[in-house]
């Protein structure tokens, strides 16, 4: 049997190549070395965190850190307030956008082309810029100071409509007539056709907003000033630049900040790779429209 020509990749194809993985490398170094060298420090002696340079490995190995920020700064209140912000944002939000976002699919009504604008509109409209009309609401509705106002705060997102409108619309009408002829209520056909089907929407639309949610610094600031009720970036702010601009014995050793960091993005690590395999096609199939 004939083969084909075999591909001999030219000397400019091969510099590229090697230029772009260099390139590619110093790229991840950027990203790798900081998070390794805070990781290090965080399993660092309180002596050792403190002395300058790159820390990559920590030498020797120690808890003390971890043990201060649970036991001495009680670090759990902040992580159950946020834990809570974040899971109950995260699922009245995917909640409310899919139920929209079916109603935009299946039950179509007057002016749904110009509600769709207006949620583009939404889009480009950056939370500082309307910030002082949210506090005025919120503070009318009795919101300030609870958690419930981070949660409530963008409960749904014209980028997440839109991008579970465009799975919903992938889904073939013929499955949706076929449970309406047999008797099924919208409810049923939302739940047990659409939710199924569109899985790796869902898991998109989830991942984001977890993230955004469990990384909330700036709403948090706004809405709350009870110290009982702070989230965890609030309180890191606090236990790492606080502790930098104060000398007195009260200040917080680096390796206590460092573990600090570590258990705030821990979640986020864990999470991650439960949803990837949903979110590369959840990104791909839902911002393309055939």
């Amino acid at each position: 049997m004939a083969q084909g020509p075999v591909f001999r990749p030219s000397r400019s194809y091969r510099i590229f190549q090697a230029l772009n993985s260099i390139f590619m490398l110093a790229l991840l170094l950027t990203m790798l070395v900081p998070f390794v060298n805070t990781l290090a420090l965080s399993f660092s002696t309180p002596r050792n965190s403190m002395q300058p340079g790159i820390v990559l490995w920590p030498d020797p190995f120690s808890l003390s850190g971890y043990e201060v920020l649970f036991k001495q700064i009680d670090i759990w209140r902040p992580l159950l307030n946020n834990t809570y912000v974040a899971v109950v944002g995260t699922l009245l939000h995917v909640m409310l956008s899919a139920i929209t976002a079916y109603a935009l699919v299946r039950r179509p009504f007057p002016g749904r082309r110009i509600f769709v604008f207006l949620l583009l509109v939404t889009m480009m409209i950056p939370m500082e810029n309307i910030m002082i009309p949210i506090y005025v609401v919120y503070k009318d509705l009795g919101l300030l100071n609870t958690l419930n106002a981070i949660v409530v705060s963008g409960a749904v997102s014209g980028f997440s409509v839109l991008l579970l409108k465009n799975f919903f619309e992938g889904i073939p009408v013929e499955l949706a007539e076929s449970a309406e002829i047999d008797g099924a209520t919208d409810l049923r056909v939302f739940a047990q056709i659409f939710l199924p089907l569109s899985l790796a929407g869902l898991a998109t639309v989830t991942l984001f907003q977890f993230v955004s949610k469990w990384n909330n610094f700036f709403e948090a600031v706004l809405f709350l000033s009870d110290t009982s009720k702070y989230t965890l970036q609030i309180a890191l702010k606090s236990l790492i630049i606080n502790s930098d601009i104060t000398s007195t014995t009260d200040a917080v050793v680096k390796n206590t900040q460092m573990a600090g960091v570590v258990v705030s993005v821990l979640p986020l690590i864990i999470l991650y790779p439960f949803l990837q395999r949903f979110f590369t096609s959840g990104i791909t199939l839902g911002a393309v429209k055939e």
